[in-house]
């Protein structure tokens, strides 16, 4: 049914629930696997040598928080039975961005992501990343509450 999912991760015991639902489906389904950690390249505004300083430090510890995110859930993966699963940093300005053009690279016909289920004011000041890739992405989006 699924021959593509996408699993967008962030570390967090959320999204390791939902990389253990992908994998459940993939073995199920026969399906590739890609999991994605997104990273915003640019989040900095400032100018001046300090902020290419600060740009380096920035992605270099990004990068290597992604890695660690994307190995533990590679980890899982392999752990669940699936024989292979893709990893991809991916980059853009707001993580829904990151996954649509993740669907669209990979051809994902399936997206797979963690909700932490926040609500009320917290919702409201940090936003809900999986409600903006509903809003986004052109395939079916599986959420898997905390």
């Amino acid at each position: 049914m699924f021959k593509h999912i996408l699993v967008p991760v962030d570390g967090s015991e959320t999204s390791m629930k939902a990389v253990a639902r992908a994998a459940a489906l993939a073995k199920v389904f026969g399906s590739e696997v890609t999991l994605l950690y997104v990273i915003d390249p640019y989040p900095f505004t400032g100018v001046g040598a300090d902020f290419a300083y600060g740009q380096a430090q920035y992605l270099s510890a990004a990068n290597a928080e992604a890695n660690a995110a994307l190995d533990a859930a590679k980890q899982a993966v392999a752990a669940a039975g699936v024989a292979e699963a893709g990893t991809v940093v991916g980059e853009g300005h707001t993580v829904h961005e990151g996954v649509l053009a993740t669907v669209e690279s990979t051809g994902a016909d399936l997206v797979v992501m963690g909700s932490h289920g926040r609500r009320g004011l917290e919702k409201l000041v940090l936003g809900s990343v999986t409600q903006r890739v509903l809003s986004v992405v052109k395939v079916p989006v599986l959420v898997v509450r905390d």
